[in-house]
């Protein structure tokens, strides 16, 4: 038994539930046909909002005891990329529009979008780009400096006399 061993509020309550469990997709087929019982969706989805309104890490949900963090955490891809979340998110703007309870007059915007002061064609491909022409540290046939400027060796082990 973990941390959370009854309804304290914070869980989907029935009525929320019945409207979310037809959003969620099928149960993908496992390739060979033997798989571990899955988690019942409803503790996973408990599991993910706790997560999302906590903001607490995947991993510290082993110790609530509502669901185990990969799980919860692959539920939670399964159904951001099936447009779960986005879609119960849609439907509820729909309702309260419905009820009025949004005053659509009261919008804000705000953004900016401007050239890069330092970007331009001067600038380059990034270096930790891996399809980069040109040389590199390793095969560069330049002797290597040291950052301080001094061209004395740096003494290891195997050339240090002990």
């Amino acid at each position: 038994m973990g941390l959370v061993n009854r309804d304290d509020g914070w869980r989907i309550p029935d009525w929320l539930w019945e409207r979310m469990e037809p959003l969620l997709p099928g149960r993908p087929k496992h390739p060979l046909g033997c798989h571990n019982p899955r988690v019942p969706d409803r503790s996973a989805m408990n599991a993910i909002l706790l997560v999302l309104r906590t903001g607490m890490q995947w991993n510290a949900l082993n110790a609530t005891g509502i669901c185990h963090s990969s799980s919860a955490h692959r539920r939670f891809q399964e159904w951001t990329q099936a447009g779960v979340f986005e879609e119960f998110w849609r439907r509820g703007l729909l309702e309260l529009d419905e009820l009025d309870a949004i005053d659509w007059r009261w919008l804000a915007l705000d953004g900016a979008q401007g050239k890069a002061p330092l970007g331009g064609s001067e600038t380059g491909p990034n270096p930790t780009d891996r399809a980069k022409k040109g040389r590199s540290a390793r095969s560069s046939p330049r002797r290597r400096e040291s950052r301080s400027g001094s061209s004395r060796p740096v003494p290891t082990p195997t050339t240090s006399s002990f």
